[in-house]
Parts: structure tokens; sequence; C-alpha cells
């Protein structure tokens, strides 16, 4: 099995996203926030510059960090322990959260002009760019993964 294999066992599911979404966002984020600073600043007069990325950035650490930490301590836990009745209003939490970040991701997009680079662009700014691109798909997959893969396994079946 490779690291992007998700494996089959809803605990063992649970582990995989925790190592490889999980952390991994943790590390991206507050890099991409001090590029996006870095930008910001250097190129305050630029036309193209993501005025407001930094702080989009540093609001998403926070949201994300929260609910990362409410399904590291609460429904992973559940849901190892077998996942007994009752995890449908966690779950139906979590899935908010999703939309919440879905929408912080379009903000983003919004303000990097779908990632659209400059002419000229300096290499922080390329680097930031293509950092985003790389947490907006790892972000998708992880939520993807979430959505159709564990939660199903969780909730009742809809008539």
């Amino acid at each position: 099995m490779t690291q992007d294999l998700p494996p089959d066992d809803p605990a063992e599911l649970t582990r995989f996203i925790e190592t490889r979404y999980h952390a991994i966002h943790r590390a991206q984020l507050p890099d991409l926030t001090a590029m996006a600073l870095r930008v910001e600043r250097v190129h305050a007069d630029a036309a193209k510059t993501p005025h407001g990325l930094a702080d989009l950035l540093q609001e998403l650490i926070g949201a994300l960090e929260v609910h990362m930490k409410k399904e590291e301590l609460i429904l992973f836990p559940a849901i190892r322990r077998g996942g007994a009745s009752g995890l449908e209003n966690p779950i139906a939490v979590m899935r908010t959260d999703h939309e919440d970040h879905k929408a912080e991701v379009a903000k983003i997009l919004t303000l990097t002009d779908n990632l659209t680079l400059p002419d000229g662009a300096c290499r922080t700014w390329t680097a930031l760019y293509d950092g985003l691109e790389i947490f907006i798909r790892d972000l998708d997959a992880h939520l993807q993964l979430e959505n159709e893969v564990l939660f199903p396994q969780f909730e009742p079946e809809q008539v």
C-alpha cells in the first residue's frame, strides 16, 4: 500500500487522514501565509497583488485547526471505537465545516485570479501560487475522502 492509497478500514482511514492530510495542511498553511505576506508587502502597488490573501490564509489556519481538532478529539476516536450510532450530528457539523472551507478556497481563487501569475512574477509569488495549487488540491482530496468514503459509512441510508 502506498501512502496515497487510503485504507478500506474506517479506523485506519482516520489515521491515514490525520497523517496524509491534517499534518500536511498544518505544515503548508503557515509557509503559504508567510509568502503571501511577503508578496503583499513587496508588491503592494502592483495591479494583480492578492491584497488580503495573507489574512484569509491566517483565518483558514484557525478554521482548519478547529475543524481538524474536532475530528481528531471527537469524531475519529468514536469511529475507531466502532462508530456506534449517534455520529450523524458530528458528521453533519463536519460537512458544514467542509462547505465553509470550500467557500474560503473560492475566496482564495478570486483574490488570486484563479492562481494566475502576473507577467514577471517573482520567485516568492510563483512559489506561493504553486503552493496554493497543491494545498487546494490536497484539501479537495481530503474533503472528498471524508464526504464520499468515510462519513457515509456512519450515516443512516437515505430512502
